[in-house]
């Protein structure tokens, strides 16, 4: 399945996002191989696979690291590369009215 340029502008417009003319040629190639991917999956026979919850096998255990305490970073460290800061704090645009 083939997207069309302005399908490709409609779905940046959903991310909002804003693509140039290549970007939206490029996007569009790569959308559509995705796309033509997905409909050869559909083709599989699936009838005999059970329906998973998760992505591990049943009883397998997911692969965790395990606790450990460190020292937190100063605040100076962890500001270091922060846009905008107010004292100790990152300084964020406010977006509720």
């Amino acid at each position: 399945m083939a997207l069309t340029l302005e399908e490709v502008r409609r779905i940046a417009a959903l991310a909002r996002l804003r693509l140039s003319a290549e970007e939206e040629q490029t996007f569009a190639v790569q959308l559509s191989a995705i796309l033509a991917h997905v409909e050869q999956l559909k083709e599989l026979d699936v009838a005999g696979v059970e329906p998973m919850t998760h992505a591990l096998a049943a009883g397998e255990a997911p692969a965790l690291r395990p606790d450990a305490l460190h020292e937190s970073l100063a605040p100076d460290e962890a500001l270091a590369n922060a846009p905008a800061r107010e004292g100790t704090c990152f300084k964020v645009p406010r977006i509720i009215e």
